[in-house]
């Protein structure tokens, strides 16, 4: 992780621009537990294109992990309106392991939870 994370930060440098390295960057932080800093990035890269999937996605697992189950909610349903979930089994292999879990229980929980709102409807 701190080798790829020298190279995104180079790219970067080269291309500020360039979403696809600062995301690299990002992943690269939380690889190393640099979840503060990785979370900044990602924020930046939003507010440079608030309609990003893979940006969005990596954001409401952070707030997950940091127990802000609304806010990783809120997240997760703009990934599903925007239509774009694609990004989000490559992104489950970027996640430690007790990430993953967490994402997917929280998702399966919130399933669950439509499901039995709309039988009682």
């Amino acid at each position: 992780a701190p080798g790829v994370y020298q190279l995104a930060s180079l790219l970067v440098e080269l291309d500020t621009s360039d979403e696809a390295s600062r995301i690299l960057c990002a992943d690269a932080l939380y690889q190393m537990g640099c979840v503060e800093e990785a979370h900044k990035l990602l924020l930046l890269s939003l507010s440079r294109n608030p309609q990003r999937s893979p940006i969005l996605a990596r954001l409401a697992l952070l707030q997950l992990k940091k127990g802000f189950m609304y806010d990783g909610n809120q997240l997760l349903k703009k990934v599903i309106r925007i239509g774009d979930t694609s990004c989000l089994l490559p992104i489950m292999d970027i996640f430690r392991d007790e990430d993953r879990k967490l994402m997917q229980t929280h998702c399966h929980f919130r399933a669950l939870t439509i499901l039995k709102d709309k039988q009682e409807d």
